[in-house]
This record gives structure tokens, C-alpha cells and sequence, in this order.
């Protein structure tokens, strides 16, 4: 199977639906004479023109709401942030409009629209373009919100989220964009809400999403070569949680540990231990473990970033502590 990068499986999951769909546009800052600040919609402009590859000023709540009012009239916007930390700037539309409109309307305006851009960590770009909003949107019924972790579920999800009627936060990584994985040529979707078991195991469970994958795996990695068979599971969306394969992880591994990126209050993975404590109490031969970004903002110098993200030594310590106390 050929490999592509995982900016090559986003582009061509929007591709593949705005040729199917003519009512799927994309909107965002420098996303067409510039082809993308990360280079996703690269040819976009060339093949479908600017009534639907258009860019946008910096006024994040202005096109965020100009998609969402196309989105009530029968379009499909996909919007572009240049990061999800400029959609603080929109999230009064995200959330009041977006989110709520199908409730408040009785059902009449469904809003099939997608919010995708980068979020978290991307290096040395300190605090204000660095966090984590996976679990703020997450905490918002009405939106369904996805975090794909390699190319091949980026393009089949996107897919998916794109042709959902519900709206779709749809979040990546700078530091995933050229990350390359084995995409299949054919039409495919991967369904909202449905984990994946990246590798199988028996001893102890770990759960992530996103680009903390790697971290996940790398960790199962070593932990196997010192007897310690960890099973992964890839969440793939944080909301809806697929809680369903998470317990029945534990019920067979009988431990678990969470790696998030996010700072720890109020994160996913406290939500995931709530769930797994409520579901399989009596399967847990140990608490439950888990691993967030320290409780700052993220600073500026690589040595501190290294310092406060997880990573795959606090992994397997964490791994450690519950097979061994």
C-alpha cells in the first residue's frame, strides 16, 4: 500500500468530498492563493475556484459565523483555523450557534459544517499557541469532536465528519502534517465514535488519542521487551467516547493508564476513569494512572516543554506503578 503524509491524507479526504459534494466548501485564512499555512489545501484553488476555496481576513468569529449561517442554508462549510488557539476568538459561534442551533430550532437547522485546524504543543511557540481544546469542546453537547492520530484514519474520519449533519470540531497536530502512513487509494470512511486497539495486550491497558499515540506505543514497546504486554487503544474521537472498548480493555487487562496532552483538571481522562471506576470497579487490580501536561502554561524553552509534556518515560513509570504496587 502506498504511504502518504498526513497533510496529503487531509487534502485528499476534501478532495474526494468537494468533488462529490458541491455543496462542500472550504473557508479560512491563506487556504487558497497560499495554498494552506500547512499546505493541506495545496491545488485546492486551481481546481474547484475561489466560490469555494476562499480566503478569509483574520476575524475569526466573522467567517466562523458566515460558515455556520451557510451551514443553516443547506451548505457544508469546512472551516479552517490556523490553529485551535484562535478559536477562542470564535467560540461564541462554535458554541451558542453551531452547537445549539439544532436543539433551539426544534430540529429545523441541522449544521453540517467542520472546524479543523491544529491544536496542542508544536514546539518552541509558547503559551497562547500551544494548548489543548479537545476537552473544552468535548464538554459541549451538539458537538461531536475528533482527534486522529496517523494519515489513514485522518482521511477516513475527515470523510466521515464531513458528511456528518452534525457540527464536527476536527482537530490536528503541526507536528503530525508530515508524519507518513500507509493510506489505501479506494473510497473508505471510518465511523465517529468507534476506538481502534492499535496493539493487543494482557497485562495493562493504555489509552490516548492524537499525536501522544507515539508516545503510547513507543512505551508499549519497550514495556513489552521487559515482559509487560500493554494493550493501546487509539480513542480516535473524544466525543462521542468510545467507552464501550475501553472497559472491555480492562475487564481483560485489570489496570489502566491514560496519556492526554491537556492539563489535568477537568481533562478526558479524568472523564475516562470516572467511567471505567463506575463500570469496572470490581475488574481493577490497581488505581487508575494517568498522564497529563503539567499544570502550566506551556513555556517557551525546549528543555521546559520536555519537561512538563508527557512522555514515554512517565508512561512506563506510570505502567509501572500499576502492575508492581
Amino acid at each position: 500500500m502506498r504511504e502518504i503524509q498526513f497533510r496529503e491524507a487531509l487534502r485528499e479526504a476534501i478532495n474526494e468530498e468537494m468533488r462529490r459534494d458541491e455543496s462542500v466548501f472550504l473557508m479560512g485564512e491563506e487556504v487558497a492563493e497560499y495554498n494552506g499555512a500547512y499546505k493541506v489545501s495545496q491545488g485546492m484553488l486551481d481546481e474547484f475556484g475561489p466560490e469555494r476555496v476562499i480566503d478569509t481576513p483574520i476575524a475569526e468569529l466573522g467567517f466562523t459565523g458566515v460558515g455556520v449561517g451557510a451551514a443553516m442554508n443547506g451548505l457544508r462549510p469546512i472551516i479552517e483555523l490556523m490553529t485551535f488557539n484562535f478559536s477562542l476568538v470564535a467560540i461564541d459561534q462554535i458554541i451558542n450557534s453551531a452547537a445549539k442551533m439544532m436543539s433551539m430550532s426544534g430540529g429545523q437547522f441541522p449544521i453540517p459544517m467542520v472546524f479543523r485546524g491544529p491544536t496542542g504543543n508544536a514546539g518552541m511557540l509558547s503559551s497562547q499557541h500551544s494548548q489543548n481544546f479537545e476537552n473544552w469542546f468535548a464538554n459541549c453537547p451538539g458537538l461531536k469532536v475528533v482527534v486522529p492520530s496517523n494519515p489513514y484514519d485522518a482521511k477516513g474520519l475527515l470523510k466521515s465528519a464531513i458528511r456528518d449533519d452534525d457540527p464536527v470540531i476536527f482537530m490536528e497536530s503541526e507536528l503530525m502534517y508530515g508524519d507518513k502512513g500507509e493510506v489505501p487509494e479506494g473510497e473508505y470512511i471510518i465511523p465517529i465514535g468507534v476506538a481502534d486497539i492499535k496493539k493487543q495486550g494482557t497485562d495493562v491497558t493504555i489509552v490516548s488519542f492524537g499525536k501522544f499515540m507515539k508516545v503510547a506505543l513507543e512505551a508499549a514497546e519497550g514495556l513489552e521487551k521487559e515482559g509487560v504486554s500493554a494493550e493501546v487503544i487509539d480513542l480516535r474521537s473524544v466525543r462521542p467516547i468510545d467507552y464501550a472498548t475501553i472497559v472491555e480493555s480492562v475487564k481483560k487487562t485489570n489496570r489502566l493508564v491514560i496519556v492526554e496532552e491537556a492539563w489535568p483538571l477537568s481533562s478526558l481522562a479524568t472523564e475516562i476513569t470516572y467511567h471505567v471506576q463506575k463500570h469496572a470497579f470490581d475488574y481493577l487490580d490497581a488505581p487508575i494512572q494517568r498522564i497529563n501536561s503539567m499544570d502550566v502554561p506551556l513555556p517557551y524553552a525546549p528543555t521546559l516543554i520536555e519537561a512538563i509534556l508527557p512522555n514515554v518515560k512517565r508512561t512506563v513509570e506510570a505502567v509501572n506503578t500499576v502492575m508492581y504496587k
